[in-house]
Parts: C-alpha cells; structure tokens; sequence
C-alpha cells in the first residue's frame, strides 16, 4: 500500500518566531489520522516560553505572553515530551508529515539543546526520518507553478480544508491531508517507499535551496547563502 493511503502523523510548531537558533515553541500537536482520514488520537502542548512573544507572532497564532505565562506548561519538561513523542513516532515507522521540516525540527533541535535533553537525532539514533514535507515535495513535484506555497496556498491549489490556520492541530491535520492529495495527483512520488521519498526530499530541498541562493545572488544579495540540509539544519559547534 502506497504511503499516502496508511496512516501518517502530522506535527507542527508555532513559535515566538522564524530564527531556529534562539527563537521557542509556544504550541505544538501531533496528529495521527487514520487511512479514511479521520482523526484517530492526537497530543498537543501549551508552553510559558521563558520569553516575551512579540505581538507580531501573537497576531499570527493567538497566543500572548501573559496567556502562555497563566497557563503554558514548563518549557523544559514540555519540550522534552514533545520531543520523546516525536521520536516514539518515527520509531513505529510511521511517517511524520511536518510543513517546512526544516524550520520545525530544528527548532525543535535547539529547544533540546537549550534544556540539556536529547534531540530527537539522538533518541532515534540517526537523523530523523521518514519525513513527508509538503512544501518540498510541491516544489519538487510542480517546480515552475507561479505563487505562494505556505500551507494555505497548498491547502487551496490541493482542494484541502484549513480550518483554523496557525493553530497547531489545524495545520497538522492540513498538512497530512495536503500530502494525501499529493499522493494522489503524483504517482511518482506516491509509489516511493517512505524511506526512499525521504532520500528523494533531501536531495530535492538541497536543489531547491541552491537555485534560490543563485536567484537572491544575482538580484538583491550577492552574498546570499540559503540553508540546503533537510530536514534538520545541522547545529553550530
């Protein structure tokens, strides 16, 4: 059975922020839906990031520093479960759907950090994997289609429901039904084993960032680097 009619597991992230390296998680979900599509168990996540959050990020996901600090859980002991649940997932073999991994997993990398707990990289003894990232497959798949490709602009050309964007759970359950369509519409992609889609993603994000760091290079910035690892941004030593 081709993965995009078993059962996958959508994660995401909102955050203070768009800077992995110092920027913390307010919400996170995990949402397993079932082959039909229905929503068969889920774990979300309400954190006191330890920071402000600027009101730009506030406006976008709803969650305010005196909201998170009244009811958000403890950042360390709500990064290591989120952590350890993302593991347990990838440990059942089951495929992780994230929307821009590369953003979410990293952050998700530098909060384990930031508390002295073990990346996800370290609980599944290699780097994380499979992923399924909407966002790299559609560039992959339809390379020169004109417009936006965040995760509404995906849920509107794949014929897919947001109901509720920038809560987690919503973009979760999004991204998974997102990823189906895709499976749908591209049988190459769809008859791929999850292991080898992962491999395909990696290559395909690399080639993504090299042509926009030329793009940026040759009209706005010539010293323009775009980050090329997928699905983990590697850590500075």
């Amino acid at each position: 059975m081709s993965w995009h009619r078993g059962t996958l597991v959508g994660f995401d992230l909102e955050t203070t922020g768009t800077d992995v390296e110092n920027d913390r998680i307010v919400t996170a979900a995990l949402v397993r839906l079932d082959p039909d599509g229905t929503v068969a168990g889920q774990r979300t996540w309400l954190l006191d990031p330890g920071v402000v959050i600027p009101e730009q990020a506030s406006a976008i996901h709803g969650i305010g520093t005196d909201h998170a600090r009244k009811h958000g859980a403890r950042a360390a002991s709500a990064v290591e479960e989120i952590a350890r649940a993302v593991a347990e997932v990838l440990c059942s073999d089951v495929p992780l759907v994230v929307m821009n991994a590369r953003y979410d997993l990293s952050l998700l990398d530098r909060e384990c950090r930031r508390y002295g707990l073990p990346s996800v990289e370290e609980r599944v003894g290699g780097a994380p994997s499979p992923v399924i990232d909407p966002l790299v497959i559609d560039k992959h798949v339809d390379k020169y289609r004109k417009g936006k490709r965040a995760l509404q602009a995906l849920c509107d050309h794949y014929g897919v429901t947001l109901d509720g964007a920038h809560d987690a759970s919503a973009d979760a359950v999004a991204a998974v039904r997102v990823v189906r369509r895709m499976g749908e519409r591209h049988r190459p992609v769809a008859t791929l084993p999850p292991d080898e889609l992962h491999a395909l993603q990696i290559r395909a994000a690399a080639e993504q960032s090299a042509s926009l760091q030329a793009y940026l290079r040759r009209t706005t910035d010539p010293a323009a680097v775009v980050e090329s690892a997928w699905p983990v941004i590697p850590r500075v030593r």
